[in-house]
């Protein structure tokens, strides 16, 4: 038998290649290569292979990161919810987007933003003075529902109505969810737009009211340092998780890219890259 999470890992990569995400052009190019760059090619290729992606036109622009936002949300679907052994509650995990009713601000952290941009909407001078930068758009979360008296007291009487009038897991105290963790998916990293990740993630520091969530990245970017470009240094963002580490590893060494494989070893052993299936386990934390 396989385990849950190495189960799900292969229903990942495979949703990745039938979905258009990940494949490999008529030139013999991966989707997630540079295609001015040969080490990056000569990488892409080397976890392509191991994934045995098909030759078929991919999914292009925003309809790739889209299904990539899609692929990873169904991956936390497929596998945090199962560990109520480790993290009881009533888990959510949702891909965010212009036509989903769910905001940064539906959550009790965040809630003050939204008072906050009517404000500033009516204001035009406020507007110019703090701007509109506070609001934030994380591509997936995972967040849970409040808690009502009957299940906090189920086993035992933990609380009355005389105490605990301002604790957010309290149901009666409000009722909003809680942000859990915010996940910014990156399919590469060969533009600025990929430092919009830690833009979000010190947006949700900033603006906070209450527990931090958890801010990872989740990227397919085949070179190290590209990665190291956001995942080097600490106080904004948890962790960047790749869709194939152990297979990027393999990839790396194969093609005997020595600075390649030493960044690798820092970003891994300084705990600042890790695999896809470790990212539901440290959910639980």
């Amino acid at each position: 038998m396989t385990s849950l999470i190495a189960t799900a890992r292969k229903k990942y990569h495979k949703a990745l290649l039938e979905q258009g995400v990940l494949t490999v052009d008529k030139n013999g190019i991966p989707s997630n290569a540079d295609s001015a760059s040969k080490l990056s090619i000569q990488i892409a290729k080397g976890i392509s292979d191991q994934l045995l992606a098909e030759s078929h036109r991919k999914a292009v622009g925003q309809t790739s990161g889209s299904k990539f936002e899609q692929i990873n949300m169904e991956f936390l679907l497929d596998t945090f919810p199962h560990l109520q052994n480790l993290r009881p509650g009533k888990w959510h995990v949702a891909k965010l987007g212009n036509r989903n009713a769910i905001k940064t601000s539906s959550f009790s952290q965040y809630a003050h933003l939204d008072y906050l941009n009517t404000i500033v909407k009516n204001n035009a001078e406020l507007a110019s003075s703090i701007g509109n930068d506070y609001m934030v758009a994380p591509d997936v979360v995972v967040y849970r529902e409040a808690e009502p008296d009957e299940s906090i007291n189920a086993d035992s009487w933990i609380l009355d109505d005389s105490i605990c009038k301002c604790c957010d897991l309290r149901e009666k105290n409000g009722g909003l969810p809680i942000l859990h963790a915010s996940v910014s998916a990156k399919w590469t990293m060969r533009s600025d737009r990929a430092q919009n990740s830690r833009t979000e993630a010190l947006g949700l520091i900033r603006n906070r009211k209450g527990h931090l969530p958890h801010i990872v990245v989740v990227t397919g970017e085949p070179m190290p340092s590209r990665i190291a470009s956001l995942a080097l240094g600490t106080g904004d963002i948890d962790c960047v998780y790749h869709f194939t580490l152990y297979e990027l590893q393999k990839a790396i060494e194969a093609a005997g890219a020595e600075d390649a494989l030493e960044m690798l070893h820092i970003l891994v052993d300084g705990k600042r890259l890790k695999d896809i299936s470790d990212f539901p386990m440290d959910l639980a934390i």
